[in-house]
């Protein structure tokens, strides 16, 4: 979510839009595919949504947008499975580009549909007390009743699957990471999913009235992130994982294409850096 239009150019940073207009790969379909044990892909390109199948149910992460539904269903139904069966909604955070199509969702299926506490009241005013994107009616979505709220460390479960909800705030007040665990070949694979650790264009690191705590959450999520062990890199863009890449290595065979430790560290790595060198840029200018 993004920054108004700059005229006669669109730009798309981090897999966040600079105008209102849809990055094609936000929309474009990829054939759904099982990542390991029973964690499967059913978003698009580039816009990831995860689907968790087990015997009382399914879960769900990310909506995407308001558009997104029908892909995702579609999706869901390629792989033989119910989309009716969808009994809980999780979301990565609350930009329009995640959640607008929760409302749908939750009214189709039933499902109910976990937030982490400080983006609720973005969720359930649909993007009108976003901390940086309240005024731009183009990043609206449909308000969407919370269900159940969740904290940092709160534990999703159903089915004999185990989901945990780790409070990475930054990108919004209440991103989260989630981390499971998958059986696949035998072996325990620890699945990490990025909810975001980009700063957007336009982001007040340094005396943000709306939101104070911005950098030191940021700071905070980078400690939290190096921590998590991680075999299957995930998250809330294709592009932090290299989703397509690695797609085309699994169509070829390669059963491992997902399992990326070594990608995982770079990318936190690399998205610290870039985050630092920011705040670095807007302290000095303050202080000129």
């Amino acid at each position: 979510m993004l920054p108004r239009i700059v005229p006669a150019f669109i730009f798309v940073i981090f897999g966040l839009q600079l105008a209102a207009q849809i990055p094609a790969s936000w929309t474009t379909p990829v054939p759904p595919f099982r990542i390991a044990g029973n964690l499967y892909y059913v978003g698009s390109q580039d816009l990831a949504a995860y689907l968790i199948v087990t015997p009382r149910g399914n879960i769900l992460i990310n909506s995407n947008l308001q558009s997104s539904p029908p892909l995702i269903k579609k999706s869901i139904e390629a792989l033989g499975f119910k989309y009716g069966d969808t009994k809980v909604l999780l979301i990565s955070h609350g930009h329009y580009d995640h959640c607008a199509g929760s409302a749908e969702i939750k009214r189709e299926t039933g499902a109910k549909y976990d937030v982490m506490a400080p983006d609720v009241p973005v969720v359930e005013s649909g993007g009108h007390n976003d901390f940086h994107y309240a005024t731009d009616k183009s990043l609206w979505f449909p308000p969407t009743k919370v269900d159940r709220i969740l904290h940092d460390g709160s534990i999703v479960s159903l089915g004999g699957t185990t989901l945990i909800a780790h409070l990475t705030a930054g990108h919004t007040k209440g991103t989260i990471t989630w981390t499971l665990d998958e059986r696949e070949n035998g072996r325990t694979l620890h699945v990490v999913i990025v909810g975001s650790p980009n700063v957007n264009p336009g982001y007040k690191l340094v005396d943000n009235k709306t939101y104070p705590r911005i950098a030191a959450d940021y700071s905070h999520q980078f400690a939290v992130l190096k921590k998590l062990p991680c075999d299957i890199f995930l998250g809330a863009h294709g592009a932090y994982f290299d989703m397509l890449g690695k797609y085309d290595r699994f169509k070829q065979g390669d059963k491992n294409a997902f399992i990326d430790p070594a990608g995982y560290k770079a990318y936190i790595a690399d998205r610290q850096q870039a985050f630092e060198a920011e705040l670095h840029r807007q302290s000095i200018s303050a202080h000129q």
